[in-house]
């Protein structure tokens, strides 16, 4: 198994990278979460997982640790590959990921483009007992942040705001402060929007 290269960047591009190591290229397809933390400098090193099929070896790469085991989890669920993993690390950051399954949001999770509904509750109920325990999130403070979250929303909503819009805001205040109740992240939001 290769669990990481380091090497020489010699192309990089929202897809994929390719690194040579001591003559040999290899290919590498990422995330753009990954792109988003490559450096400029030429020296490179990527954690990686290697997938093996019948008719060829991919290589993924990963810029953390953590994005790489979140990607491990979500293969791991039936009728989720390695390009639409690819894809949910591409379109939310892995932390989301994580808040989504720990927190029951479906929603979020059927936001990816190609995941249905049925895929997104599996998702759920496959890893959300792993997210969980791996990564120590307490569930209370979890549901009660998605509460917060909720009753915000619902009253920018009813203020006339998009919803959309609205939920981008109070998702980086939450981000801030994961604690925020929900009177401060209203005026939060409001003076944001």
């Amino acid at each position: 198994m290769i669990t990481q290269i380091k090497g020489r960047l010699v192309e990089k591009n929202p897809t994929e990278v390719i690194i040579d190591c001591n003559g040999v290229g290899y290919m590498l397809h990422i995330s753009l979460h990954t792109f988003s933390l490559l450096p400029d400098q030429e020296l490179l090193q990527l954690f990686t997982h290697l997938q093996v099929k019948e008719d060829s070896h991919t290589l993924f790469g990963f810029a953390e640790k953590s994005e790489r085991e979140i990607f491990r989890l979500l293969i791991s669920v039936s009728g989720i590959g390695a390009s639409t993993a690819r894809t949910m690390l591409s379109s939310l950051h892995p932390d989301q990921i994580k808040e989504a399954i720990a927190s029951n949001d479906v929603a979020t999770i059927q936001s990816i483009k190609g995941i249905g509904a049925k895929t997104a509750q599996r998702v759920i109920i496959d890893l959300k007992d792993k997210i969980l325990k791996v990564y120590d999130i307490d569930e209370l403070s979890v549901s009660l942040n998605n509460t917060n979250k909720d009753e915000a929303l619902s009253a920018l909503e009813t203020l006339g705001f998009n919803r959309k819009l609205v939920s981008k805001v109070v998702d980086k205040i939450l981000k801030t402060n994961p604690a925020e109740t929900v009177e401060n992240i209203i005026k939060q939001a409001l003076k944001n929007l």
